[in-house]
């Protein structure tokens, strides 16, 4: 991430220039058809003028036939199609593969390419619901499914696409709240394409999905929530310590009653936890003096057993 005009920007390995350079370097390809007739055009006058074999009168009308078939042909691609003006009206649709056209009368509007787009268009400093200041990237995937109503409704769809996308993001943000925009990304692009879809179909456009890519928070705001999750976090844990501790004495007041009037047993779980302490831990464990006036000879042969194999080794 980095910092343009301090707004976040993420890196980007696609190049935009470089991929607008070499599609319009493949679209040169469909006028190869239009260049070859061109040169067999040029190479018919080139020999009968220079050379006068085929004479001028055949050889200038089969070079105006050629040079008027290569006025006219044109080559769509397999994604694209091209809504034809004749005398200034729309007359049909063309594509793909070759078509012609009757020149000086039809004119070709533009190749509009009918595949799935994919646009990059972002909400700057818009205010929430509840007045905090966030940065929204988005994508939305769009295509053309009526080419010209695409040329003929709007002047360029291409830009009128990506900034209805962002106006009706501003709206959709400056309706939600923050928890609802962190939290329902899903739901909130659902609504963002239904928006734009009510507004491209006149054009011939249908917006496919709409992704809410990153949102951004102010420094200070991200500061502030992350020491609200830590609290949250400690009184949970401090919640989860309580009823612990809870539960915990429920089992003693259980246990308690099961010692009750049992003084034998009682002497004898005191020992077995003194035990344990002193295996575990390997200290030494201050008792009162009185402790072995109280041992029966029971407990004395209990402890002697107990004390039997940590002797032995």
């Amino acid at each position: 991430m980095g910092a343009n005009n301090g707004k976040p920007r993420e890196r980007q390995d696609f190049n935009p220039v470089l991929w607008s350079f070499s599609k319009r370097l493949f679209a040169l390809q469909r006028y190869v058809i239009n260049k070859l007739l061109l040169v067999i055009a040029v190479g018919l006058l080139a020999v009968s003028l220079f050379s006068g074999r085929p004479s001028p009168a055949l050889s200038i009308p089969v070079a105006a036939l050629f040079f008027g078939i290569a006025l006219s042909v044109r080559i769509a691609f397999e994604w694209e199609r091209v809504p034809v003006l004749r005398l200034g009206r729309y007359t049909k649709t063309k594509g793909p593969g070759m078509f012609f056209l009757l020149p000086v009368v039809d004119v070709a509007c533009d190749y509009v390419d009918c595949r799935i787009t994919v646009t990059d268009f972002s909400a700057e400093k818009v205010l929430t619901k509840d007045a905090v200041p966030v940065y929204v990237d988005a994508i939305i995937f769009w295509m053309i499914w009526d080419a010209a109503k695409a040329k003929l409704e709007v002047e360029n769809y291409r830009s009128a696409v990506p900034l209805s996308a962002k106006t009706a993001l501003r709206d959709i943000i400056g309706k939600t709240t923050l928890a609802r925009l962190l939290t329902d990304r899903d739901e909130i692009g659902q609504e963002l394409q239904k928006i734009l879809d009510a507004k491209t179909n006149p054009w011939g456009i249908t917006s496919l999905s709409v992704e809410i890519k990153d949102i951004v928070l102010p420094k200070e705001l991200e500061d502030a929530m992350s020491k609200e999750a830590q609290a949250e976090r400690e009184r949970n844990a401090r919640i989860i310590l309580g009823s612990a501790e809870i539960e915990l004495s429920e089992k003693y007041a259980q246990a308690s009653e099961k010692y009750k009037g049992n003084e034998e047993a009682l002497t004898l779980r005191s020992l077995n936890l003194l035990l344990d302490a002193v295996r575990s831990k390997g200290s030494m464990i201050l008792v009162p003096s009185e402790v072995p006036n109280l041992m029966n000879k029971a407990l004395a042969v209990a402890l002697a057993k107990k004390m039997g194999p940590e002797s032995d080794q």
